[in-house]
C-alpha cells in the first residue's frame, strides 16, 4: 500500500502565499507609520519573527456486516453498514516581535553606516537617488532637509554633485570592494586610471565642492560626520531612518481641512516644486473613499492614504526602505572605508 504525505505538496504554496503576505503587510506597517508620524503620532513597528505552519489529517473507515436466517425463512437476511470520517486541521503559529530597545535604536535612530550606503551604490542602485534620501551632508556641502518642522534649503552645490557622482557611476570608473583591514573589513572604492575628458571635468568639479586631495597613497578615507578633519577624508553626515521617514512623510498630499484644523502642518515638500528634488520623494496621495488602483493604501481615522501603483518612481523608492531598513540594522561599522584615488 502507498504511502502520502501532505507536507512535501504545502511547501510551493505555503511560501508563496506567506512571503506574499508578508510583503503587503510590511507595506501598510511602513506607510502607516509614514503618514503617522506626518500627524505628530509615535511610530509603531511589529516584525513577523516566525511562521510555522503546522498541518494535521486523520481519517478513519469502518465497515461492519451481519447476515440471520430462521427456521421458516426460505432467502437469508443480511445487513452491512460501511462509514468513514476524516479530518483536517491546518494550525499556523505567527510569532511577532515589537520593534523596542535597542533593536529600535537601532533600526531608527541610529545612522545608517557610509559604507553601507556606498556598498548599496556599488550593487547598481543609482547614487544620486541613494545620497538624496540617505545624506544629510557630505563633506559640509548640505542637502534639502526638514527636520524639526523647518524646512533647510539644499546648498547649491549638492544636486549638482548628486548628478556629477550618478555621471561617475554611469561610467563605470567606479568600483567599491572590501578590503581586511586587521580584524575588521573595509570598504575601499577605486577610481580607475583611464578617464574621458567628461570623467575628468565631473572628477575636478567633486573634488573642488567637496575641497578633497588624496594622500600620498592616493587614497581617501570615508568617515561618518558632517565635517572632515583634513583634506584626505570625505565625512558623510548620514540619515537615520527615522530622519528617511521624516523626510517622505513631509510630501504627503493631506486634506486641506486637516491642516486648517491644527491636525497636521502644511507640506513642505509639493508636487510643482521648480526642482524636481524639491518635489515629495514619494508620490503619497489621501482620500475620504478607498482607491481602486494602489501599490500600498492604509486608512488612518477617517482618511485614506496610497501610493498609485502606475507611479513607478515612487514605487522603487519605497521599495528601497526595505533595503535601507536593513541598512540602519547593521549599525556604525567601527573601521572607516578608504577611498582610493589612483593618480592621473
Amino acid at each position: 500500500m502507498a504511502c502520502g504525505s501532505i507536507g512535501p505538496g504545502s511547501v510551493p504554496r505555503d511560501r508563496t502565499d506567506y512571503i506574499g503576505a508578508v510583503a503587503e503587510s510590511w507595506k501598510e506597517q511602513t506607510l502607516l507609520n509614514v503618514v503617522r508620524l506626518r500627524y505628530g503620532d509615535a511610530p509603531t513597528f511589529l516584525d513577523v519573527s516566525s511562521v510555522i505552519s503546522a498541518y494535521t489529517f486523520q481519517g478513519q473507515l469502518s465497515a461492519a456486516g451481519q447476515v440471520s436466517s430462521g427456521p421458516t425463512a426460505t432467502i437469508p437476511r443480511g445487513l452491512a453498514t460501511l462509514g468513514g470520517s476524516a479530518t483536517y486541521i491546518d494550525r499556523p503559529t505567527i510569532s511577532y516581535t515589537p520593534l523596542s530597545g535597542d533593536k529600535f535604536t537601532q533600526s531608527l535612530l541610529r545612522p545608517i553606516p557610509p559604507s553601507a550606503i556606498f556598498q548599496l551604490i556599488q550593487a547598481g542602485y543609482p547614487a544620486d537617488l541613494v545620497l538624496q534620501v540617505t545624506a544629510r551632508a557630505i563633506n559640509g556641502v548640505y542637502n534639502r532637509s526638514s527636520a524639526g518642522g523647518r524646512t533647510r534649503e539644499a546648498d547649491p552645490e549638492f544636486y549638482a554633485l548628486l548628478d556629477a557622482l550618478r555621471r561617475l557611476q554611469i561610467s563605470e570608473v567606479i568600483s567599491l570592494r572590501l578590503q581586511k583591514r586587521g580584524p575588521e573589513e573595509a570598504g575601499v572604492l577605486v577610481l580607475a586610471g583611464r578617464r574621458s575628458a567628461e570623467v575628468e571635468r565631473d572628477m575636478r568639479f567633486v573634488q573642488t565642492t567637496l575641497a578633497i586631495a588624496p594622500d600620498k597613497d592616493g587614497e581617501l578615507s570615508l568617515v561618518f560626520g558632517a565635517l572632515p578633519r583634513n583634506r584626505s577624508e570625505i565625512a558623510l553626515l548620514s540619515r537615520s531612518m527615522l530622519e528617511i521617514l521624516l523626510e517622505i512623510a513631509s510630501g504627503i498630499d493631506v486634506p486641506s481641512q486637516h491642516v486648517s484644523q491644527g491636525r497636521t502642518a502644511a507640506a513642505t515638500r509639493v508636487a510643482d516644486a521648480p526642482n524636481l528634488r524639491d518635489r515629495p520623494l514619494i508620490g503619497i496621495e489621501s482620500s475620504t473613499t478607498q482607491p481602486a488602483n494602489a501599490f500600498a493604501t492604509v486608512r488612518y481615522r477617517d482618511t485614506w492614504y496610497w501610493i498609485d501603483d502606475d507611479d513607478l518612481a515612487s514605487k522603487r523608492i519605497f521599495t528601497f526602505l526595505m533595503l535601507f531598513f536593513s541598512l540602519a540594522a547593521t549599525g556604525v561599522t567601527p573601521q572607516a572605508p578608504v577611498l582610493t584615488v589612483p593618480a592621473s
